[in-house]
This record gives C-alpha cells, structure tokens and sequence, in this order.
C-alpha cells in the first residue's frame, strides 16, 4: 500500500479520514505533518491541514508475546489508577503481543466508563501515557471495562446500519450524535462499503458528530 497525502481542515480530521480511507487504525500508519491548520481571523487565513500517511507494512511473522515484565509494569498501573480512584477491580490481560489488551472487571465499574465512554478512554490514554514513562518507549495497549468496547462496537454497528435503511428509505441525511474518534471511526467502517450511502464528520472537538448520506450515482 504506497503512502498517501490527506487535506482537512485539521490534523486531527485528516488522520481521521486516512483511517477510513485506507481501512487501518492509527497504529498501522505513520503521519508526517507537512502543513499545520491556520484558524485565521474571521475566516481570513485560514489553511487547511496536509499530512502524509504511511501504511506500515504488517509483520508476516507471528507477533512475538511482550516479555512478562513489561505487561506487570502496565498491569501495575492500571491497579494504582483503581486504588486511586477508590475502585476494587481486577486486572486481567486479553493479549500478551501488541497491542496489549487489559480489561478490568468487577462490581459497579460504571464510574470507569463515563458517558459515551469517555472516562474510560481517558484511563486508557493516562496509562499510555504513564507506562511510555517507565519503559521510556511507547507501548500500544487497550484498556476495557467489563468488555464494554465489544458491547459498545456491536452496538455503533447495528445502529449505523438501522440508520443507512433509513436514509435510504427516506432519501435525507441523518446525523447521529457526538461521539469520540474511535467510535465516529467505526461507524464509518461500517458503511464504507455501503452502496447506498456515505459518511462524513462534522463540528469541532468534543461535538464532533458522524452524517450519514445516500451516496451520490
């Protein structure tokens, strides 16, 4: 796969469409910045973003598991996180090769969810964050909550789909409510290879929001 130039009015959005585009999350390509957004003053001097999106080539071999004292410098942050938040939970790992998966259960564990998941990306990315740290080399890693990744995913599926039968049928857009990155991104997998419709984003930061259009013949 040969590497790609994107334009959008950030970065953020332009490696938001390199995903749907190229069908790949964000740890099998690499991004070069070649020009930064300019917000401008009332519109004037305004630039979009540019960027460069490098496919990394899959490895042919089989993943190499990561060694045990890495995955307990992980899982020990993930329990100080819990005993500093005041929640009883236990860390158990779903995948010992990259990216590492940890998923925490327990008894009322909605507290590390939030709304719309937020909370618990927000875990996810302080353990990246903390972890890179210690090892002082970025490790890929998920973190779940009692599999509410999975449940959520089946869910954002079955909606997007429900909702093309219905732009279909009624042959205006719809558009869903704001929704984090990673969730925006697997509605439009899910639709992209819809014959009916397509998909795009709309709004800014946290009011991000996915439509869903028929596609133009």
């Amino acid at each position: 796969m040969e590497e790609i130039e994107i334009v959008a009015a950030t970065v953020e959005q332009a490696i938001e469409k390199a995903e749907v585009q190229l069908g790949l999350s964000r740890e099998q390509f690499k991004v070069e910045v070649i020009i930064e957004e300019k917000a401008g003053v009332l519109g004037l001097g305004s630039r979009d973003a540019v960027i460069r999106v490098i496919p990394i080539e899959p490895e042919r071999a089989r993943p190499e598991p990561v060694a045990r004292a890495v995955i307990e410098v992980a899982a020990n942050v993930l329990d100080t996180l819990l005993e500093l938040l005041g929640v009883t939970g236990e860390v158990e790992v779903l995948s010992d090769e990259i990216p590492l998966a940890f998923d925490i259960t327990g008894e009322d564990l909605g507290i590390l969810i939030g709304r719309r998941g937020q909370t618990l990306a927000s875990l996810e990315y302080i353990t990246k964050l903390i972890v890179t740290r210690r090892l002082e080399a970025w490790l890929p890693l998920s973190v779940d909550v009692a599999g509410y990744k999975k449940r959520r995913c089946d869910s954002l599926q079955r909606l997007a789909m429900y909702l093309a039968e219905q732009v279909k049928t009624r042959r205006g857009a719809v558009t869903m409510e704001p929704m984090p990155a990673g969730e925006r991104r697997i509605v439009h997998l899910a639709l992209a290879d819809n014959p009916d419709v397509t998909t795009h984003s709309i709004g800014e930061g946290e009011s991000r929001k996915v439509v869903v259009v028929l596609r133009q013949s």
